[in-house]
């Protein structure tokens, strides 16, 4: 994995404001969910998010995630591959109610999700490889 663009990632996601997390359920259904933030830590990264519960649900079953930083402008991004290692709550709307976050489709906790990376590929729409040179 390589550090440099690992840095690089993390740093345009900073510039964006946003990236994109993709998680999948325990029937192979994809679920694509947004989040604001991104910061690196070694090989790992922690995205913190108001994440729906179709996410945090999929990471029980299946660890595997892509995160997919992209600026559509330029077309120049990345995409990083990893595994969730951990689910922290960090935040509770005032009145949290479990029963409520399962009938409606806003999230009530806020997380941290800690992922450690171990691909960091290019992502474009432009023709490119998912293949990370060695």
């Amino acid at each position: 994995m390589d550090k440099a663009k690992l840095s690089r990632a993390i740093e345009l996601a900073g510039k964006l404001g946003h990236l994109m997390v993709a998680t999948v359920g325990p029937g192979g259904m994809p679920h694509l969910a947004a989040a604001g933030e991104i910061s690196q830590n070694g090989e790992s990264v922690e995205v913190t998010a108001w994440f729906c519960p179709t996410t945090v649900e999929n990471l029980r079953t299946s660890k595997t995630v892509s995160l997919v930083i992209w600026d559509p402008l330029r077309d120049h991004g990345f995409q990083l591959l990893g595994q969730a290692e951990q689910v922290i709550e960090m935040a509770q709307l005032d009145g949290y109610q479990p029963e409520l976050e399962a009938r409606w489709p806003l999230p009530q906790v806020e997380r941290k999700l800690v992922i450690r990376v171990t691909a960091v590929l290019d992502f474009k729409h432009a023709p490119h490889s998912d293949i990370e040179p060695d």
